[in-house]
């Protein structure tokens, strides 16, 4: 079964720091498109920044300059740096693993991330 375990949330303040990590298995991870997508209270589900297989990144407005997506395929494992953590920036973080040929999506069951004013 594929799993995707996120970990590294938790409460900072603002202007803080955290690194996330999403550690993936039963997977292939080296072709897979992996993102981190966040949801807040009564918001919906966002993309926040992804790392495709061909080590290309794209990121969300709201967090350019401040967010880095970095991937390490030895260890299965992708990560997000934050930086400058602004309130705006609390949600529940999902890790997330998509490929088209051989067809998945898998998601992670979230780390809880909080920014304090």
């Amino acid at each position: 079964q594929v799993q995707l375990v996120e970990s590294g949330g938790g409460l900072v303040q603002a202007g803080g720091s955290l690194r996330l990590s999403c550690a993936a298995s039963r997977i292939m991870f080296s072709i897979s498109a992996i993102g981190w997508y966040r949801q807040a209270p009564g918001k919906q589900r966002e993309l926040v920044a992804v790392s495709t297989s061909g080590g290309s990144t794209n990121y969300a407005d709201s967090v350019k300059g401040r967010f880095t997506i970095s991937r390490d395929n030895a260890k299965n494992t992708v990560y997000l740096q934050m930086n400058s953590l602004k309130p705006e920036d609390t949600a529940v973080y999902y890790c997330n693993a998509k490929n088209s040929m051989p067809r998945y999506n898998y998601w992670g069951q979230g780390t809880q991330v909080t920014v304090s004013s």
